[in-house]
């Protein structure tokens, strides 16, 4: 049914149509689905066509030649890095002081390294103030550690993130409720406490994530079932589809040290994989944090060629409460890129095989 939806009282669902009509229709078991929009900035607001957000920079009719991207998270990397391979110059802005500070800073400060050999222009530290649109393209005012600084650019895509598209979403009196942040509230099973009212994805709590939206939907389909559901938000990887490849599960090291839990860490290069020397993509390496005590994996961390892939080890592990010397007595086959995650759960314990740990 196509149109815009409001939920009501007692499980009634209010779509109105394109053409104004609304009708209602009621149902045992509700579930918001609605997911999340781009994040506008009042000085920078998008026209579709010189300012865009993600949907629009997969659009360009041909390559730009300046890029401006506000924004160096996942979306900010990925299609800044797929412009530049196609021939743009990308100027990255980022306010924050450091680079993807969601992920663990070693992991962080190799991609970072990989990119700029790329070629592209990441600042940190510069806050946009204004974007002016001209006949000759766009002048971009922001503040750094300098002072005030200009760029001009040919296209800019606003990539600051993005927030739950519940806006009118919830009419009064449903009992459903939203956070400071606009997210529906649910508990650990994504039911929001009212009942046969269910939420899934970018619109509750938890990654902006497909896979995590889409295993939630699964997860409350068997609930209303009658059958158990559940997602652990603690073992659900990141990827970011760079070149090369970032992918996590768990904590960073950062986050393990903040918390007071006693750790050890293994790493490993690529670029020690055969595999890897072969496919002429040796950057990055895998990076293992367990506890200290107990040896149980508390974050797996990777950059390098197809992690995304190799992620899905490390999540299996976790899930099922592994240790690193689990996760090293695994037979892994060779020549493979999974080795550097066999050879960085043996270097947690400093034995590694392969490079001098």
């Amino acid at each position: 049914i196509s149109g815009f939806a409001t939920l009501k009282a007692n499980r009634v669902v209010s779509v109105k149509a394109a053409d104004g009509k609304s009708t209602d229709y009621s149902a045992t078991n509700v579930i918001i689905a609605t997911g999340s929009v781009p994040i506008e900035l009042p000085f920078a607001k998008f026209d579709g066509k010189h300012i865009v957000d993600n949907a629009g920079a997969l659009d360009f009719s041909e390559t730009p030649k300046r890029l401006g991207v506000i924004g160096a998270g996942v979306i900010g990397l990925e299609l800044g890095s797929v412009w530049k391979r196609l021939g743009a110059e990308v100027t990255i802005l980022e306010a924050l002081p450091d680079f993807l500070a969601a992920a663990d800073a070693d992991i962080a400060k190799v991609a970072a390294r990989e990119f700029k050999k790329q070629g592209l222009d990441i600042r940190l530290g510069a806050k946009l103030g204004k974007a002016e649109v001209g006949k000759k393209g766009i002048t971009l005012t922001y503040t750094d550690s300098k002072g005030e600084q200009t760029l001009e650019v040919d296209k800019l895509l606003v990539a600051v993130g993005r927030r739950a598209a519940t806006r009118g979403l919830i009419a009064e009196g449903t009992g459903v409720k939203l956070d400071d942040r606009g997210r529906v509230e649910v508990d650990a099973h994504n039911w929001t406490g009212v009942d046969g009212v269910w939420a899934v994805g970018d619109c509750v709590r938890g990654p902006m994530l497909a896979h995590k939206g889409s295993e939630e939907g699964i997860a409350v389909a068997e609930l209303i079932a009658g059958k158990a559901g559940h997602v652990n938000l603690d073992t659900v990887p990141w990827v970011i589809y760079t070149e090369p490849e970032l992918a996590w599960v768990g904590q960073t090291e950062a986050q393990v040290k903040e918390a007071g839990i006693p750790y050890k860490t293994g790493s490993f290069p690529f670029a020690a994989i055969g595999r890897a020397v072969a496919m002429n993509e040796t950057a990055g390496h895998v990076k293992v944090i367990a506890h200290a005590e107990t040896d149980r994996i508390l974050g797996v961390h990777m950059v390098g060629p197809v992690v995304s892939e190799l992620i899905a080890e490390a999540v299996v592990t976790m899930e099922f409460k592994g240790s690193a010397e689990d996760l090293a007595r695994i037979v892994h086959a060779h020549p493979t890129l999974s080795e550097a995650v066999h050879e960085a759960a043996l270097a947690v314990d400093k034995r590694a095989i392969h490079k001098a740990n």
